[in-house]
């Protein structure tokens, strides 16, 4: 079945749009947030025009109609990711809340002086911050994994690495800044061995449709709408039941409670007890009108559509003289992050917009990352499956042109 394309476009409004002074718009800034399937922006209007009301706590139709809405966004996301049954979906902000619902409430519970926690040289700041609070304040030690020349992970590295004293592995299931997608079955097989609890943060692989529970056996796995082409502003937390249930709460109050005296509260069980107070209840049902959208598309054509814009996107790069770029592992999402030297990343990115073209410059919340690779940052082409091969055309000829008056 031929993937198509154009066919797709049509139901994304924002890419019809022109910019800057009639230009088409190009957008190429996926992996910082992606646009949105006329369907969800419908499901989310919908919800305010006609089912507008708080969850779980009243017995009116139209509370009854939001909640069933809510609770069934809960169980989509749980068979997008194919979540196995004793596990649990937490709404969240994100994926940066939930990873730090996993550092502050299962790290501060579970971590002490002389355990480790082992991330890697690629992550991004959300999954970096959080570990550096829960090891002040726990006395654990963060230990980090090295990558290979080519962006991906050093899987020798993290053998020696990882031990006994390794409490938890937090890694990324895909790079925002190199695109390198890592082995998440071989990392947490080792990490069983040692008894280590494993967290993905899978907002990069997830709207590549790369994320399988029952495949990768992680312990938690984080990520947001946004990204999936539903709303900013939601995201969820998946984990075993029990594992949550063992975890003190992240915030407290309304509907994360079970019963409050004076003397003493006592909460819920997962996901209420993470779910304090009124949630994005909008969110959550535009992220499952995303999910039925994803779900609706032919996953096999989408998959070799954006490994067509990847390899085009490489070719036509690598034509340009002197671009350099970061990242060429053999697994990898569709995005480039390329420097020039000479010209700075922001330059290309301004040149690039007056053509109507989208893209991200700066470190990428990677810092550590950038002074791994010894830069200050990138210029970042991110891709998704509603992108086009014209696209990428045209983006390498603008760059091209962009390069030799800036050079």
């Amino acid at each position: 079945m031929k993937f198509d394309v154009q066919k797709i476009r049509e139901d994304f409004p924002a890419l019809s749009q022109t910019v800057r002074g009639g230009k088409k718009l190009v957008y190429f800034d996926n992996a910082a947030t992606s646009q949105k399937p006329r369907s969800v922006i419908e499901a989310i209007g919908n919800f305010y025009a006609c089912d507008n009301a708080n969850i779980h706590r009243s017995a009116h139709e139209l509370s009854a109609r939001a909640t069933e809405q809510y609770e069934n966004a809960r169980k989509k996301a749980l068979k997008f990711l194919n979540a196995p049954k004793e596990y649990c979906a937490v709404f969240t902000r994100g994926a940066t809340e939930s990873l730090n619902i996993v550092a502050q409430s299962w790290g501060q519970s579970n971590l002490a002086e002389g355990d480790e926690i082992l991330l890697t040289e690629m992550e991004h700041h959300a999954n970096i911050v959080p570990w550096q609070i829960a090891a002040q304040k726990t006395g654990a030690k963060i230990r980090i994994v090295k990558i290979l020349p080519d962006g991906s992970l050093d899987m020798d590295d993290f053998e020696r690495k990882i031990s006994e004293k390794t409490k938890i592995v937090s890694v990324a299931h895909a790079s925002n800044v190199l695109g390198t997608v890592n082995d998440i079955s071989a990392i947490s097989k080792t990490a069983k061995k040692f008894g280590a609890k494993v967290s993905i943060d899978a907002a990069q692989s997830a709207p590549h449709m790369l994320d399988d529970m029952s495949k990768l056996d992680c312990d938690f796995i984080s990520l947001s709408a946004h990204k999936c082409f539903g709303p900013t502003g939601c995201g969820v937390l998946v984990s075993k039941q029990s594992i949550l249930d063992s975890m003190p709460p992240y915030q407290c109050g309304g509907d994360m409670i079970e019963n409050v005296s004076w003397e003493r509260t006592t909460f819920r069980p997962a996901p209420e007890r993470f779910e304090a107070g009124t949630p994005n209840i909008a969110g959550a049902i535009g992220f499952g009108a995303a999910i039925d959208y994803l779900s609706s598309l032919d996953i096999d054509g989408l998959r070799r559509h954006e490994h067509a814009l990847r390899e085009r996107l490489t070719e036509r790069l690598l034509e340009i003289g002197g671009i350099k770029i970061f990242g060429n592992a053999k697994d990898k999402v569709a995005l480039a992050s390329f420097c020039r030297p000479g010209v700075h990343p922001n330059d290309i990115s301004v040149m690039l917009d007056a053509a109507g073209i989208a893209v991200r410059t700066g470190h990428h919340c990677a810092e550590p990352l950038m002074n791994s690779l010894g830069i200050e940052g990138t210029a970042r082409a991110s891709l998704a499956f509603y992108n086009t091969l014209d696209e990428i055309d045209f983006f390498a000829e603008t760059l091209k042109h962009a390069i030799d008056l800036l050079a």
